[in-house]
C-alpha cells in the first residue's frame, strides 16, 4: 500500500461478477459507500460476435465433410452429372449381334402367338394407321421367373427388326427425387427418336406397386414421381407413333391399376412354365445350337414336370427333379 501511495496511484480495486437472478442488486449500499459499478453494453459489438460465433461453426461443419471417407459435395455433384450425361439412365439398345427371333424362343407357342399382331405392326406401321387400327400402347408379360419373359421381348424385336431399348425398373428409383421421373422422359424420348422401337422395362412392379396402402408400409415420393411420369408419358403417345412399351413381371397382383387401364398396359400376356412338348422343344433348341444329338430316351421331358425353361436349359445331373433332362447331351464326343 505504502508504494502504491508513494507512486501516486490511486487505490483502485475491480470486481467482476454475474449478479444471481434471484438476488437484487443492493444499488443502495453501493452508492453509500462511493462504489463505482455498471455493466457492459450488450449492444456494443453484439453483430460482430454473431457474426465470428456463424463464421466458427460454418468452418466447423466444413471441416467434418471434408474428412468425411466420401466427400458428399464430389459424390452428388458426380452423381448428378453422371445421369444428366447417360440417355435414358442405363437403357440398353441391343447390338446386331444380340438379335433373336421367335426360332429362338421354344415352350410358349400361345404367347408368341398373342405377340404376332405386334410385330405385324412394328413391320409395317404405316398400314395400321392408314386403316384407322390401333395397336396396344403396352403389353405386360406376366409369368414366374425363367420363364423366358426377356427373351420372349427380345424375340419381338427381332422379328419386327426394330431396336429394343431395355431396362430395369429399379434402374429409375434413385436417391434423389425427381431423378427417376427424368429417366423415365429420357428413355421415352430416346424410343419417340429411334421409332418404331420397342421399350422393354423389366420388373415393372419395382415402380408400379398399388398407390392404395396395401402393398406398401411407408410412402415413397420418388417412386410415385416415377410412376406417375411413366403413366404420362405412354398418354403422351399419339397415334401416329409406333413406340410399343413391353412389361415383364411376376407379381401382376400388386400392380397400380392405373397402369392396366385401356390406353396403357391394356393387354396381358400369360408366360406359363412349359409342358412336356414345350420341354422337349427347349431341349431341341438348346442342343441343335451345340450341333449335338438328342437321347433316345424321350422320357426326359416327362421327367422335368414344372420346370420353367431356364431350369431346364441350366439343368444338371444333380439337380432335382430336372436331373433327367441331361441325358440329352452327351458328355462325349459323337
Amino acid at each position: 500500500d505504502s508504494v502504491a501511495d508513494n507512486a501516486g496511484v490511486p487505490r483502485r480495486i475491480v470486481f467482476t461478477t454475474t449478479r444471481p437472478v434471484d438476488i437484487k442488486t443492493p444499488y443502495e449500499k453501493m452508492v453509500e459507500n462511493s462504489v463505482e459499478f455498471g455493466s457492459p453494453d450488450k449492444r456494443s459489438g453484439g453483430l460482430l460476435n454473431s457474426a465470428l460465433v456463424a463464421l466458427i461453426y460454418v468452418v466447423l461443419i466444413a471441416v467434418v465433410l471434408q474428412r468425411l471417407p466420401i466427400s458428399f459435395s464430389q459424390h452428388s455433384a458426380g452423381q448428378l452429372r453422371n445421369r444428366k450425361n447417360s440417355n435414358s439412365g442405363g437403357a440398353k439398345v441391343s447390338e446386331s449381334t444380340d438379335i433373336v427371333t421367335f426360332a429362338d424362343v421354344a415352350g410358349v407357342d400361345e404367347a408368341k402367338e398373342e405377340l404376332e399382331e405386334i410385330v405385324e405392326f412394328l413391320r409395317n406401321p404405316e398400314r395400321y394407321i392408314r386403316l384407322g387400327a390401333r395397336p396396344p400402347r403396352g403389353v405386360l408379360l406376366v409369368g414366374l421367373p425363367g420363364t423366358g419373359k426377356t427373351l420372349l421381348a427380345k424375340a419381338v424385336a427381332g422379328e419386327a427388326e426394330v431396336p429394343f431399348i431395355s431396362c430395369s425398373a429399379s434402374e429409375f428409383v434413385e436417391l434423389y427425387v425427381g431423378m427417376g421421373a427424368a429417366r423415365v422422359r429420357d428413355l421415352f424420348a430416346r424410343a419417340k427418336k429411334e421409332s418404331p422401337s420397342i421399350i422393354f422395362i423389366d420388373e415393372i412392379d419395382a415402380v408400379a406397386k398399388s398407390r392404395d396402402g396395401r402393398y406398401r408400409i411407408v410412402s415413397n415420393d420418388e417412386r410415385e414421381q416415377t410412376l406417375n411420369q411413366l403413366l404420362t408419358e405412354m398418354d403422351g403417345f399419339d397415334t401416329n407413333s409406333a413406340v410399343i412399351v413391353l412389361g415383364a413381371t411376376n407379381r401382376a397382383d400388386v400392380l397400380d391399376p392405373a397402369l392396366r387401364r385401356p390406353g396403357r398396359f391394356d393387354r396381358v400376356v400369360m408366360v406359363e412354365a412349359p409342358d412336356r412338348f414345350g420341354r422337349e422343344s427347349i431341349l431341341k433348341v438348346h442342343v441343335s445350337r451345340k450341333e449335338l444329338p438328342l437321347g433316345k430316351d424321350n422320357t426326359s421331358s416327362s421327367n422335368s414336370l414344372n420346370c420353367t425353361s431356364s431350369e431346364v436349359r441350366n439343368s444338371r445331373p444333380s439337380q432335382d427333379p430336372c436331373d433327367a433332362v441331361y441325358i440329352y447331351v452327351p458328355l462325349h464326343d459323337p
